[in-house]
């Protein structure tokens, strides 16, 4: 034997543990960064949802898509650096929603109802007339249920790391 099995056995252990370390410390900080990651959105009758925020590119292209389904105090809040008009689709979703689109003070600019999912290509779109600054998906017959109107204000507070999202 001349010594070179044992180092090759001890350099093979050092790099499984490096990698169980890299993806534990990887495990650690996605745990940090996403603690706020969910905040109440509160609607004009009172009623309030959870709604989980898409900040990134990634988030926001994935939105709902794949999920089972959404119930009534569930929502999701995309989140846009610019207050523009942002379209939206519904490929690969598999429930209908409704859409909000909300300018930088909160207030609905526009609406859509019960938008079906989208099984094959060319998916339509679904776009705001006004720019918006953030959407606001919700399980379908929400806005109905509630009596959301254009103008509507909704009120939430951003995590204070979303400033560059017109935190107010």
């Amino acid at each position: 034997m001349d010594g070179r099995a044992p180092r090759r056995r001890q350099s093979q252990m050092m790099k499984k543990n490096m990698i169980v370390f890299l993806v534990l410390l990887a495990l650690f900080c996605s745990g940090q960064t996403g603690k706020d990651r969910f905040i109440k959105v509160f609607f004009p009758d009172g009623f309030s949802v959870t709604a989980e925020l898409a900040v990134s590119v990634e988030a926001r292209a994935r939105g709902l898509m794949f999920r089972e389904r959404i119930e009534e105090d569930q929502a999701m809040l995309f989140l846009f650096e610019e207050e523009d008009i942002h379209p939206f689709w519904m490929k690969n979703m598999r429930f209908p929603i409704d859409i909000l689109w909300l300018d930088g003070e909160r207030r609905i600019v526009h609406l859509e109802v019960s938008v079906p999912p989208c099984f094959r290509e060319p998916c339509p779109s679904y776009a705001p007339a006004a720019a918006a600054a953030y959407v606001l998906e919700l399980q379908s017959g929400f806005a109905e249920a509630h009596r959301l109107r254009e103008s509507d204000r909704l009120e939430f507070i951003l995590p204070k790391d979303l400033n560059g999202f017109r935190s107010r």
